[in-house]
């Protein structure tokens, strides 16, 4: 295979069907999985009598277990994606997945939960193997906007999910939305299968190149590496607010029957900002840079946590939590864009592998971070905690786009 690192890959015109077919795939995928994600203690406290310290540890590793493994395994399968192709990694993520989430909904003991949530981890990377496919079959022209339009789907079905899964827990009971998502992924199979096209020259066994000589025929190395570190603090950063949102929500309404709702809500506006927001600064990026917004997006993210810590109204965190979807439109999107525009074609799958695994880490740290500062401080100081992880992040990037030309 010929190096495109300097060009775009060469036109094709099939990846705007790619594009239209796997945001439908990724929309219905991330209401598979938030489907799941909301009840899940009360699935696991289901199978049995726990004490409440029992009932976090099953939780806690039943959540991790997936992330810790996908960290692991993600380079792996990242590697076969560079030598065998992106499409046969979709397919064996969603059928995969498909098998082993169906099967969490015959499980008896919470044991049995966590060893399928370790295959999980296993099969998982649907998501990210959509990414590496856009990035590597879109013209690097409109490859900002390509990524920033696929990140809506998978949080356009995140924002659904909770409210399906919500609604069918409650009258059918806990397992029949494992079911479903397992249907949900196997649809996802059937639409990879047939309407994804993938002009793809394997790479003979043998002849592909080792991790190290990717890293040193890349041009921008550094960049590639400072994108990963990125990754694993936005991820760290959004998720340590996950397990106190919605015990700060029923702080500031004081005893209110409607917490459970409003919290939902407020849980909502940050993907419902991003849906709005993300394709604008994917095209605007490809514009002027994608550097530039992410750079914008960090030094944003700083400024709209501080005063999250003291609200007083419900209201006020709201409009808060949307700039925060909207400081996120500028993150994620722009990350993947960044290593596509920095990554030969043909490692494309090798690269976002490894970013699949430094998110991974970052989606176990987070929730950790968070529940110990607000054990050890308040929930005020998770806020402020994580908008000094923005600015961390924010002088990384500065730094390491500036000390090196990068693609823009």
């Amino acid at each position: 295979m010929t190096s495109n690192t300097d060009d775009t890959p060469k036109e094709n015109n099939y990846w705007k069907k790619n594009l239209i077919v796997l945001w439908f795939s990724t929309f219905v995928t991330g209401i598979g999985f938030s489907m799941i994600t909301p009840f899940m203690p009360l699935y696991i406290n289901s199978l049995g009598n726990f004490t409440k310290s029992q009932l976090v540890v099953w939780n806690g590793i039943s959540f991790s277990s997936t992330f810790l493994v996908m960290a692991i395994i993600s380079p792996i399968w990242g590697k076969i994606a560079d030598r065998r192709g992106r499409k046969l990694m979709l397919i064996r993520a969603a059928l995969g997945m498909s098998i082993v989430i169906t099967l969490q909904a015959f499980v008896t003991a919470p044991w049995q939960l966590v060893v399928l949530r370790l295959l999980q981890g296993v099969f998982s990377g649907f998501v990210s193997n959509a990414n590496t496919l856009i990035a590597s079959t879109a013209p690097r022209s409109e490859s900002g906007k390509a990524l920033g339009t696929l990140n809506t789907g998978v949080i356009s079905g995140t924002l659904l999910g909770p409210l399906v899964g919500g609604v069918i827990a409650q009258y059918m009971g806990y397992r029949i939305p494992f079911m479903i998502t397992g249907s949900l992924l196997f649809t996802a199979f059937i639409l990879v299968i047939f309407f994804i096209k993938e002009d793809f020259k394997p790479i003979p066994k043998g002849q592909e190149a080792s991790t190290s000589e990717i890293f040193h025929k890349l041009k921008n190395p550094n960049i590639i590496l400072a994108m990963f570190i990125t990754t694993m603090i936005i991820q760290t950063s959004n998720n340590s607010i996950n397990p106190i949102i919605s015990l700060y929500v029923k702080q500031l309404m004081q005893g209110s029957d409607k917490v459970t709702l409003i919290a939902g809500v407020v849980a909502a506006l940050p993907g419902i900002a991003n849906i709005i927001a993300a394709p604008r600064f994917g095209a605007l990026g490809d514009k002027i840079g994608t550097g530039k917004i992410l750079i914008g997006g960090l030094i944003f993210a700083v400024l709209v946590y501080i005063p999250q810590a003291f609200v007083t109204n419900i209201w006020q965190l709201a409009i808060l939590r949307f700039l925060v979807g909207v400081s996120d439109a500028c993150l994620v999107p722009q990350v993947q864009t960044l290593l596509a525009k920095n990554t030969d074609t043909q490692y494309t799958g090798r690269v976002f592998g490894y970013n699949q695994s430094f998110q991974s880490v970052g989606n176990v740290c987070g929730p950790l971070l968070g529940s110990y500062i607000s054990s050890a401080l308040s929930y005020s100081a998770v806020f402020l905690s994580t908008s000094g992880l923005a600015l961390i992040n924010f002088i990384w990037v500065f730094t390491h786009l500036h000390s090196k030309k990068a693609k823009k």
